[in-house]
């Protein structure tokens, strides 16, 4: 199997320390276990580096030592991924009111990762945002991207 590079939005980290969700904790705990086997590279961006910094403690640390121990590469979010994030809130993919859901999609986009890994099920991984995202980086000119849930990965 081809290794490819994944981008993992803030919550696969925060389900990493779930309380009462045990089957989707045990599924991203092997997801960490087995990313150095399938990742060509692990990307996160400056954006869940904000999220995590805004988590309340003790959550915070353990996010923290959850970052260091999977030491993803790091994406910044410019002015192209800025754009692109608008593009798509305005062409209804994610709501104005998320629009750090629509950065997580842009930079995973603009910096060409092939898969977008999330348990966010309201904005990101449905069958209305991969169509409309694809078809607006088909548009513009960007690649196709996979966006799907811990459990397609493992």
């Amino acid at each position: 199997m081809r290794k490819i590079k994944y981008y993992l939005d803030t919550t696969i980290f925060n389900f990493a320390f779930i309380n009462g969700d045990s089957e989707k904790k045990a599924i991203t705990l092997k997801l960490f276990s087995n990313l150095p086997l399938i990742a060509e590279g692990v990307y996160i961006s400056d954006e869940v580096v904000r999220e995590i910094s805004r988590a309340s403690e003790p959550k915070k640390s353990q996010l923290e030592g959850l970052l260091r121990k999977v030491n993803p590469l790091l994406l910044e979010i410019d002015l192209e991924t800025e754009e692109l994030a608008e593009r798509y809130i305005k062409e209804g993919v994610i709501p104005e009111k998320y629009r750090s859901d629509a950065l997580h999609i842009a930079v995973a986009v603009i910096n060409e990762i092939e898969a977008i890994v999330s348990w966010n099920f309201e904005h990101i991984v449905k069958l209305k945002t991969r169509v409309i995202v694809n078809g607006v980086n088909r548009l513009l000119g960007y690649h196709e991207i996979e966006i799907c849930s811990p459990e397609e990965v493992v």
